[in-house]
Parts: C-alpha cells; sequence; structure tokens
C-alpha cells in the first residue's frame, strides 16, 4: 500500500492516443453533418465517421477507466493521487461550464442584439435594410430569409416533454444523492437500489428526448437549417442529450462496481464524481428549460 509521501506514476499508455483518434473523428464527423445538412447534401458518411468516432471513445473510455480502477485497488493511489483526481474532474466540469457558456452565449447574444438590430431596434437598428418589413419576434419563427432559412412552423412548448423531463432529471438528482449517502453508510443495497433509479430516470429521460426531436423533425419542421432558434436549439440541447447518455454510461459503471464489490464507506471517489458530473448536467438542463422552452 502506498504511504503519504509517495506518489504513483503510471507507465506508458497507449489511451491519450486513442482518445485523441476517437475525439477527432467524432468532431469532424459532427461538423460534417452540420455542414452537409446546410448545403443538402447526403449525410450518410458523415454519421458513419460521427459514429465510428464515438466507438472509438467508449473503446478508449472502457480502456482507461479500467486501468485506473486496477491501479486503485492494487493499492498504488495514496492520498494525494486521491487529491489530484479530485482537483482535475472539479477541472474538468469547470471547463464544461466554460463550454456551454459559449453556446449559452450566443442564444443570448442573438435573442438579445441581433434579431432586434434586423427589426430596427437599439443602435445598429440599420440592419434592418437587409431585410426590409422584418419583424423581431421571439422565438424566430419569421426567419428574415425565409429561402435560406425555412421557418419551422412552430416551437416546442415548455409544458409538455420538457416540463416531464424536466422533473425526471431533477428527481434523478435526489436518487443519486440518496444513493450517495447509502455507499457511504455502507448500505450497499439501497445504494445499487437508488443507483438503478437514478439509471432509469436518465434512460427515460433520453427516451423523450428523442421522441422530443422526431416531433420537431417530422411535424414542426424545426431543424438545424430552421435559422439560428433551430441551429441554438440544437445544440444546446444535443449537446446536452450527450453528456446525460455520457453520464448515464458513467452510473452504468458504477452501478457495476457497486455490484462487484467495489467501493468502501471512506474510498469511493469514482461514484463521488459521477454524481459531481451528474447533479452538473442536472443544473445544465435547468438552465436550458428556463432560457431555451420557457423565456
Amino acid at each position: 500500500m502506498a504511504d503519504y509521501q509517495s506518489y504513483y506514476v503510471p507507465e506508458q499508455s497507449k489511451w491519450p492516443i486513442i482518445a485523441t483518434v476517437g475525439l477527432g473523428v467524432t468532431l469532424y464527423g459532427a461538423a460534417s453533418i452540420m455542414v452537409n445538412s446546410t448545403q443538402g447534401a447526403s449525410t450518410s458518411s458523415a454519421w458513419f465517421v460521427f459514429w465510428a468516432g464515438i466507438l472509438i471513445m467508449i473503446y478508449m473510455l472502457f480502456g482507461w477507466f479500467g486501468s485506473v480502477i486496477k491501479e486503485s485497488r492494487s493499492g498504488l493511489y495514496s492520498p494525494q493521487m486521491d487529491r489530484s483526481f479530485r482537483w482535475g474532474m472539479s477541472w474538468f466540469i469547470f471547463s464544461e461550464v466554460m463550454f456551454f457558456g459559449a453556446f449559452f452565449g450566443a442564444l443570448f447574444y442573438a435573442r438579445v442584439f441581433a434579431v432586434p438590430w434586423l427589426g430596427g431596434e437599439g443602435d445598429r437598428g440599420s440592419s434592418n435594410m437587409l431585410w426590409e418589413g422584418f419583424q423581431a419576434t421571439w422565438p424566430l419563427i419569421n426567419n428574415p430569409d425565409p429561402e435560406a432559412f425555412p421557418a419551422p412552423e412552430s416551437v416546442i412548448g415548455a409544458w409538455g416533454l420538457p416540463l416531464v423531463n424536466t422533473i425526471l432529471l431533477v428527481t434523478s438528482s435526489f436518487t443519486v444523492t440518496i444513493a450517495h449517502h447509502a455507499l457511504k453508510a455502507d448500505k450497499r443495497t439501497k445504494a445499487k437500489i437508488w443507483l438503478g433509479a437514478t439509471i432509469l430516470l436518465a434512460l427515460v429521460f433520453l427516451f423523450f428526448q428523442a421522441e422530443e426531436y422526431m416531433h420537431a423533425y417530422q411535424e414542426l419542421n424545426l431543424t438545424l437549417e430552421s435559422g439560428i432558434y433551430g441551429s441554438t436549439f440544437f445544440m444546446l440541447t444535443g449537446f446536452h442529450g450527450f453528456h446525460v447518455m455520457l453520464g448515464t454510461l458513467m452510473l452504468i459503471i458504477m452501478l457495476i462496481r457497486i455490484q462487484k464489490g467495489h467501493f468502501t464507506a471512506d474510498n469511493h471517489f469514482g461514484f463521488e464524481a459521477t454524481s459531481w458530473y451528474w447533479h452538473f448536467v442536472d443544473v445544465v438542463w435547468l438552465g436550458l428549460f428556463i432560457f431555451v422552452y420557457v423565456i
């Protein structure tokens, strides 16, 4: 067992290189999907590249975290290493805050500045000369250039599936907290039950979001090509949905580890880090619900 003064230095690993390749392929595929859909080209090959990247990332995550789990259970980590993990997870979540902050900022800029300018308001109201007669409203149903960006027939109301999904995620924050306290009290059966409930709530959320997307595309003509509202809507909710998928995968892994007898009442940072991430995902959704659906 490592003592307080020691610090474990892992051997050379292939996982950072695989992570770089997977992330690059995923982002290239996602960018190709958006570009091809905007240009009216086929997105089949782009989707293939995207999902290939996702599979590489999943392989990397299982392999890399599997190595970390083996090292931890072998007693190679000291208290200093534990603090390093906590700082690392904290900075990771901070980077995610900045990531979503950029998209919320784009939504704020378009709604508060750009769209009113095109409607003739504010110091740059002369922008209205680009599309005379354009009426600035939000949500933006009537786009300035409907030929280039066909307007959606409607937007998704806040008090249907979005409200249900809000309830689901808020409830999941409580269930994962109960599971965490149960694990700290060494009540493993209770922890497994409440963690399983959290996973179920997450899966139902993802199912309803898929239903919402199909409704938007098939019945409302609300797509990525629907102008600034459609692009900001899908970028924010889509990236959040991806984070929910990743968080659900993390929760499932934590449940498997608990069933295998991993973790103790005093040593369970893997579970704790996952709960931090899950609470972050829930808070982001509350912001989405308020600023995208309600206001």
